[in-house]
């Protein structure tokens, strides 16, 4: 089957003839709709963002914000997507012919300047606009946008009506942006139209949609030229195809893949889409465990799991983007081997396991034996992680440090994960995971065992820390040098002493 149809901006659109490597970005520019741009090819900069219709419950459907330059286009078969030109066009929120809100405010605070960027800005902007729960949203959607700017005082909003310095009053998380770059630094425009914006009409057509159920996943077979993407409808039938194609290449939010695709010209012979196979899309949380589905984007797990584990709080924010989040899983993270994946750290610390699956059946296998090389771990050819356990109840203190050289949307230096059980004053349990110091992400047992026991006390701490300085085979490479990894582990576990304390963070004596 080679001719793919989905819906863009309303209308059932054929891409016939599409190859099973094309990029969703350039299916859409062949199609004429050049809105959404080529930056930097990595997911990186959100200039190819566009909306898609995603499940938000069986009846529901949130309109998701993803980067077009690194799924293949066959991986929206049968799905509704929604370009930057859709929002001012019908079917749109206000006919056509008419400005989107976002549009409008953008224009109006002077939010585009060169305009590459803008379109990418916009679509991530509607996704948050159209978030169900943003709280704060509750301003009187007949007042004007600019009567709203001018009662808070300011182009955007008065300091003073912020919760904080990244979340406006209309309960615009500017997190929602922070895959997308402005290179000509015209942040605080931006800025100012996220936050002047109300609440979507009750007759805008993009809301009205979020009131029906997603567009359901379809089985896709498309071939060209000797290569081959592939989405089964069931595990056996993956599994099925993962024994008539040695080698295929298995794909969830293609985060990773559509880097080697686009930077190193990848091209796997046979890929398969398992992002969206309902075996690998549930999340159960017992008294003795959570299970995470491998297949769940990281936005999904996050909403799903609402606080219940408070190191994957600290770990969200720090990951990538939101455009990112969006699509990679944790199945997919943890596949690629990565010695500087941030959820390795994370998983190692929550003592978490990996279900792995295969036509013959399952087994459980602790994250902390999984790995055994670069990029090499005691996954068979023939097996997929399904699933990553996380054992219950977790640790009291606990805390995620990522070392880079950019606060959010940049890959680490070194990462650091600390899950301490405290009791009394006493350390009763204790794992710590690091990343970006070894071949593979790897547990501090030496200094695990050296504060199990130990009453949690600054010269614990800075005994522990001395030791972490030894930890891994840290090397010297563009990101840091073995040097300064080494005394990012000493200064991270100081740090988490300081701020485990009552009164937060305290000045560490030398």
């Amino acid at each position: 089957m080679n001719d793919m149809r989905l819906t863009i901006n309303g209308q059932d659109r054929s891409l016939a003839g599409v190859a099973p490597h094309t990029r969703l970005l350039d299916a859409l520019r062949d199609a004429g709709l050049t809105g959404a741009k080529e930056g930097c090819a990595e997911g990186e900069c959100g200039a190819c963002a566009v909306l898609v219709a995603r499940p938000d419950g069986a009846e529901r459907t949130r309109w998701t914000a993803v980067n077009a330059c690194l799924p293949a286009a066959a991986a929206f078969e049968g799905q509704e997507i929604v370009t930057a030109e859709g929002l001012g066009t019908a079917p749109g929120p206000r006919g056509p012919g008419q400005l989107h809100p976002v549009q409008q405010e953008m224009a109006t605070r002077g939010g585009s300047q060169c305009g590459y960027c803008t379109p990418g800005f916009v679509c991530a902007m509607a996704a948050e606009y159209y978030r169900p729960d943003r709280a704060g949203a509750q301003e009187d959607s007949d007042t004007p946008s600019a009567q709203r700017a001018e009662q808070t005082g300011t182009g955007a909003v008065g300091e003073e009506h912020a919760p904080d310095h990244e979340c406006g009053p209309n309960g615009f998380d500017l997190h929602a942006l922070s895959g997308n770059l402005c290179r000509c630094t015209g942040y605080r425009p931006i800025r100012d139209a996220a936050y002047a914006l109300g609440t979507p009409e009750e007759t805008d057509l993009l809301r009205r949609r979020q009131e029906q159920p997603a567009p359901a996943p379809r089985s896709t077979r498309l071939s060209s030229d000797g290569a081959h993407f592939i989405r089964p409808e069931s595990l056996t039938e993956l599994f099925e195809h993962m024994a008539r194609h040695p080698g295929a290449r298995i794909v969830a939010g293609a985060t990773d893949v559509g880097v080697e695709v686009n930077i190193r010209h990848v091209r796997p012979g046979t890929v398969l889409a398992v992002d969206r196979l309902a075996e690998l899309r549930g999340l159960m949380v017992s008294r003795d465990s959570v299970e995470i589905g491998a297949g769940l984007s990281l936005s999904e797990v996050e909403r799903a799991l609402g606080h219940r584990v408070p190191l994957l709080d600290q770990l969200f924010p720090q990951f990538a983007s939101r455009l990112i989040r969006n699509a990679a899983t944790f199945g997919g993270n943890l596949g690629t081997g990565s010695p500087i994946g941030d959820s390795a750290p994370v998983l190692l610390a929550l003592g978490a396991s990996l279900v792995l699956a295969s036509a013959a059946g399952e087994r459980e296998v602790s994250l902390d034996e999984y790995y055994t090389g670069y990029r090499e771990s005691v996954r068979r050819p023939e097996e997929i992680i399904r699933a990553v356990r996380i054992p219950l109840p977790v640790a009291n203190t606990a805390a995620f440090h990522k070392i880079a050289k950019r606060r959010f949307d940049d890959i680490s230096s070194v990462s650091v994960a600390i899950a301490l059980q405290v009791d009394d004053a006493t350390v009763t349990g204790a794992r710590i995971g690091l990343g970006g110091v070894a071949a593979t992400p790897l547990r501090a047992r030496e200094v695990e065992d050296v504060l199990v026991g130990q009453p949690w006390t600054h010269d614990a701490a800075r005994a522990a820390a001395l030791l972490m300085a030894r930890q891994g085979t840290p090397i010297d490479d563009m990101r840091a040098s073995s040097r300064y990894r080494s005394a990012m582990l000493e200064q991270v576990m100081l740090k988490f002493w300081a701020q485990s304390q009552p009164t937060g963070i305290q000045e560490v004596q030398s």
